[in-house]
């Protein structure tokens, strides 16, 4: 990590020294900042009550203790989506299926706006809210190690499904 973290203050030559980070270095960046053992990121109480007043949420698909699969099941009229953060692309892709069937989902989910997800669904949102800062999940000790965002695909007022500009 030496070689990542003094890559900041490095400059002409020595830039070039301390930018090649030594062997595994690279890969230990990613796994901690991309990757969590940790899936289960419980929403914060005032943010999720914050959401809840303006959107009045009737369906959480992947609560803190499931006894369903909520990418199986038909999801409410109102759905807030937290879900299991290495299986986001399924949630993804079920999220935006349930809203082109006229319902809305407001996910919240770390801003991963490099994968292929991101494009394939989230860019089809009717609205995208980056958080500023780093959100604080419930029970944890320090903030998310990744930023975060809201994905929301609202209803459509017309009955036609969600606008889905793809």
């Amino acid at each position: 990590m030496k070689g990542i973290l003094a890559f900041v203050g490095a400059v002409g030559a020595e830039r070039k020294q301390w930018c090649k980070p030594r062997r595994g270095e690279r890969e230990m960046v990613s796994r901690v900042l991309f990757s969590s053992s940790k899936q289960d990121w419980r929403t914060p109480k005032e943010y999720f009550d914050g959401l809840n007043a303006e959107f009045h949420f009737n369906h959480d698909p992947c609560p803190a203790h499931p006894l369903i699969d909520g990418l199986l099941t038909e999801w409410g009229k109102t759905s807030f989506v937290n879900p299991p953060y290495n299986e986001i692309s399924k949630w993804a892709k079920k999220a935006f299926e349930e809203h082109q069937k006229g319902k809305t989902v407001v996910m919240l989910i770390p801003s991963r706006t490099d994968t292929k997800w991101w494009h394939e669904y989230c860019m089809k949102a009717t609205e995208i809210r980056f958080i500023k800062g780093r959100l604080k999940f419930e029970g944890a000790k320090f903030n998310a190690p990744f930023p975060s965002c809201l994905i929301i695909f609202k209803e459509a007022s017309n009955g036609q499904g969600g606008k889905g500009n793809g």
